[in-house]
């Protein structure tokens, strides 16, 4: 029978990651929404809907500790804009593609765009799957 000390531990409700993780990934995806022609509601969506003064502290560069939620997040939007600067490697064309209407069942004509302001983390990582799947991966 192994002691009590060493059973797992219950994870915290909000898993937090430091500003190291986060800080690069901002950026990074500030720099895609401009690329990508979203406005402010659009950027909060995408980044899990955290508090206003908390999304301008995160465009100020002004990180602290932030959740695993918006790491994810950010894992799978810079995925899905490698995958499209892979698979359309004219600049315009990639940045233009989420904005374009697309027949897949994953989008059922809409634009990958709005399948990714649904929300959820899952509705980015429909997007970024459906994206490995066109690079073969």
């Amino acid at each position: 029978m192994r002691a009590a000390s060493s059973l797992p531990q219950p994870r915290p409700a909000v898993l937090e990651a430091p500003s190291e993780l986060a800080g690069p990934g901002l950026r990074t995806f500030f720099n895609i929404a401009k690329r990508w022609g979203l406005d402010t509601a659009q950027e909060q969506v995408l980044l899990g809907s955290p508090a206003r003064s908390t999304f301008f502290r995160w465009k100020r560069g002004e990180i602290g500790v932030v959740s695993h939620d918006l790491i994810e997040r950010l894992s799978y939007l810079l995925g899905i804009y490698k995958a499209l600067q892979i698979l359309l490697p004219v600049a315009e064309r990639a940045d233009a593609w989420p904005g374009r209407p697309n027949s897949a069942p994953v989008f059922n004509g809409q634009t990958p765009l709005q399948r990714m302001l649904g929300g959820q983390v899952a509705d980015l990582y429909a997007v970024r799957q459906y994206l490995d799947a066109e690079r073969g991966g």
